[in-house]
């Protein structure tokens, strides 16, 4: 199933789909258009979605706009065959690495002339970066969000630690917390969970992988890399409980029952925690004043490297209205929208709303964190990377006690197989 996933995205996105970048659909009969959008996950807050939908349908007299929540497991195979086929998606989320792949195989519509309409130099520049292709803006910066460390103060208070200043404090407070409360995590981290990992590559002075004059070398097998993934061994090892093979969603359940005392996230992540107790999906609001946050530290102090979460956002190329939902867009990019995203915790997709994240210890921490994240490498395969899950592999692996530096070199092999293939 991974081949063909990797297929679908190689071959059927950069042929069936090419060459339809700025045609899109006949907007002649769009009255009474229904306008689909996927978001994926569950971060856009319900008050942005219905943000959305009155307001394009105030705009847009008959026609409506559904939207389609659609998980991130397994969303690159999803989108590829929506994205080809005759029945796509109208305005579609896409994570902020998979952007590149989608871009480069023509799945969106060229949204350079409207690049100043949907707000121009006041957007995200990395993100914009992310959805540019060949010079052309395909899809705009939806949101933005920096990974924080959550903890329960009354754990920390129990062993007397104080909050980590470098990454070693961080792993060895992990380690304490967990031998302290048999059962519990002081490092909640299933073993997919490979985004918290690349701190400990970077901050080590390790790589994913680099441009290597017309190809890319894989560098986890690296010195510097491996030095890291062996601190991640120690913490998913020694300090956390989770799944060795499971995945990240849903951090906020280990934290509201008691068996996360600590655990790395995006920012957002602390709305899920905080979720009224009859939310569809419940938090611990009674746990709001024993919930502490920090911005992870680096190797030697100061925030770390860390992974930029976010999602980018375009217009389908095989839309079949594509000016309603280019209408749809730029609610989705006004400054109404966005500041719905800052008021519960996401970067916004403009750099004029970033007070609206406000100004307690998460804002704080958010701005701290989002100083130094990176993104992982920008090739147009890198999806296919995603696809084929060799992280989750590696690192379910690595939290089985696995050979470090035997599995790093395996994955460098399959990466360079697909980013060079």
């Amino acid at each position: 199933m991974r081949k063909l996933g990797i297929l679908a995205l190689g071959a059927v996105a950069a042929l069936t789909l090419a060459g339809c970048a700025t045609s899109g659909g006949d907007d002649a009969s769009s009255e009474g258009a229904e306008i689909r959008v996927w978001l994926v996950g569950s971060d856009t807050p319900d008050e942005a979605r219905e943000y959305l939908k009155t307001t394009f349908e105030e705009e847009n007299p008959g026609s409506t706009l559904v939207i389609e929540e659609q998980a991130w497991e397994g969303l690159v195979d999803r989108l590829t065959t929506s994205l080809s086929g005759s029945d796509s998606p109208d305005v579609v989320e896409i994570g902020n690495t998979q952007a590149a792949a989608f871009t480069s195989a023509g799945a969106f519509l060229d949204l350079t002339e409207h690049y100043e309409d949907l707000g121009g130099d006041d957007l995200l520049p990395g993100f914009v970066e992310a959805g540019t292709y060949d010079d052309k803006f395909y899809a705009a910066p939806l949101y933005s969000g920096s990974r924080l460390v959550f903890y329960k103060k009354d754990a920390f208070a129990g062993i007397g630690a104080s909050v980590p200043t470098t990454l070693d404090e961080y792993v060895a407070t992990g380690e304490a917390l967990a031998a302290a409360n048999p059962g519990k995590s002081g490092i909640w981290w299933p073993g997919q969970d490979w985004r918290n990992a690349l701190p400990f590559i970077w901050e080590n002075g390790g790589e994913i992988a680099v441009p290597d004059g017309e190809e890319w070398d894989a560098q986890l097998s690296s010195p510097e890399s491996v030095a890291g993934l062996t601190q991640v061994q120690e913490a998913m090892t020694k300090a956390s409980v989770a799944p060795k093979d499971a995945n990240e969603t849903g951090p906020e359940v280990g934290f509201c029952d008691g068996t996360t005392l600590q655990l790395s996230a995006p920012s957002w992540v602390k709305w899920s925690i905080l979720a009224p107790a009859d939310a569809e999906a419940p938090g611990c609001p009674d746990q709001e004043a024993n919930l502490g946050v920090y911005a992870l530290p680096g190797a030697d102090g100061g925030a770390a490297q860390v992974m930029a979460g976010g999602s980018n956002i375009g217009i389908a190329a095989k839309s079949k209205h594509p000016e309603l939902a280019l209408s749809a867009l730029e609610i989705i990019l006004s400054d109404e929208f966005q500041t719905i995203y800052g008021e519960n915790g996401l970067v916004p997709a403009k750099l004029s709303l970033a007070d609206t994240l406000g100004t307690d210890e998460v804002a704080q921490a958010t701005a701290e964190a989002a100083g130094n994240a990176r993104l992982t490498p920008a090739s147009p395969k890198w999806a296919d990377v995603e696809a084929a899950r060799i992280l989750e592999d590696l690192f379910v692996n690595i939290a089985q006690g696995g050979d470090v530096q035997a599995l790093a070199e395996e994955a460098d092999t399959q990466i360079e197989d697909i980013l060079n293939g």
